[in-house]
């Protein structure tokens, strides 16, 4: 039942685009894109407005994750300043996932995916042997990160709530490589499909 209804999403996101809804409608409208909003313990909402015309399976497994609950209580475990905040990590560290990889939808894996990696986009973290080791981990970007670009499967943007992240980001006492301790890293409470 839940895979279809992610289908159906889809789909009606895909007809609908077809129809001539080709508008950028700013950052408080998405018109006929899944949008996910992301509650994060002390720090205040982020709404990601996402983007399956060009990563359709990593926003289906995103969608998935979030309509199981997946993300509810997960953390954010790494935090660079100027460059990202990642999370979904159910071990915290970095090293941990759903359980299941998919492929990675980016140009340097053979995806057409014009999406930068700009301030406020979503994008996948993947392991640096395998294009195709994505699962639930995810960053948003702090400031834009050209050097990602093809290279990571950018799926989404932050459409409400950037300055969610910059206070994350300000909030972080994070070590080598941003790492966060377990007691210092903020909780996403929630995620809902909007």
């Amino acid at each position: 039942m839940r895979k279809f209804r992610i289908i159906a999403m889809l789909a009606a996101a895909f007809w609908l685009g077809a129809c001539g809804n080709t508008e950028d409608t700013g950052a408080g409208s998405t018109g006929d894109r899944p949008v996910v909003r992301m509650e994060v313990a002390g720090f205040g909402d982020i709404t990601l407005e996402l983007y399956p015309e060009y990563a359709p399976e990593t926003v289906a497994n995103f969608l998935g994750l979030v309509e199981s609950g997946f993300y509810d209580g997960l953390t954010f475990h790494r935090i660079i300043d100027g460059f990202m905040i990642q999370g979904g990590d159910p071990d915290g560290n970095g090293t941990g996932g759903s359980g299941e990889n998919i492929v990675g939808e980016f140009s340097a894996n053979g995806h057409d995916n014009p999406l930068l990696h700009e301030r406020g986009t979503i994008s996948m973290a993947r392991n640096m042997v395998s294009m195709d080791s994505a699962s639930s981990q995810f960053f948003i970007m702090h400031q834009t990160g050209a050097f990602l670009d093809g290279d990571y499967a950018a799926f989404g943007r932050v459409i409400e709530g950037i300055e969610v992240v910059d206070a994350i980001v300000e909030a972080a006492t994070a070590g080598q490589n941003g790492a966060v301790a377990p007691a210092d890293q903020p909780v996403i409470t929630r995620m809902v499909i909007e």
